[in-house]
């Protein structure tokens, strides 16, 4: 597995700060897809990041909830030209095996042009593959979130470096 030396932070002050983050990441995507592992506590802002990201690739957020009483919720994606298909926004927290996330969908949700929105995704990092981005999401001291992205692989760095193009 491949892994950047270079981690990307960002300070987010509120839950509007970080859906507008997670739409400039959607916009760096290209057709391939992406997968994303969204890491951190409960209430870190990972489903808000999530809706984010939905936001930024053309959907409406109400399309998107908590999974936690779901595994995943698969989503077309409007047609666009040189853009992801579908995105899978995807619960590891209930979940007690790697097994069980291969169980519910995994290897159909790895399609190409998917975008994989994992929260949880560091319960079971292996089964996400090599190539992914990591966004880690903590409370800071002063009540804001820190986001950190880590890439691991080609295409997600590309991807992050697009992030960073539009969300200095």
């Amino acid at each position: 597995m491949e892994r950047s030396e270079q981690a990307t932070a960002w300070h987010s002050r509120s839950p509007a700060e970080t859906r507008a983050l997670a739409r400039g990441l959607a916009a760096a995507l290209g057709a391939e897809g992406l997968v994303v592992s969204l890491i951190g506590a409960l209430g870190a802002g990972k489903t808000e990041f999530a809706k984010g990201l939905a936001e930024g690739l053309g959907l409406s957020s109400t399309l998107l909830a908590s999974p936690t009483f779901t595994i995943a919720q698969d989503v077309p994606l409007p047609a666009r030209a040189g853009a992801p298909r579908r995105l899978v926004h995807a619960d590891c927290y209930r979940l007690a095996s790697a097994e069980e996330l291969e169980a519910a969908g995994l290897e159909d949700w790895l399609a190409p042009g998917t975008v994989l929105v994992a929260e949880w995704g560091d319960r079971f990092p292996a089964p996400l593959g090599p190539e992914r981005l990591e966004v880690t999401l903590a409370e800071a001291a002063d009540g804001a979130r820190a986001i950190c992205a880590r890439a691991h692989g080609a295409g997600p760095e590309r991807a992050l470096a697009g992030w960073r193009e539009r969300c200095p």
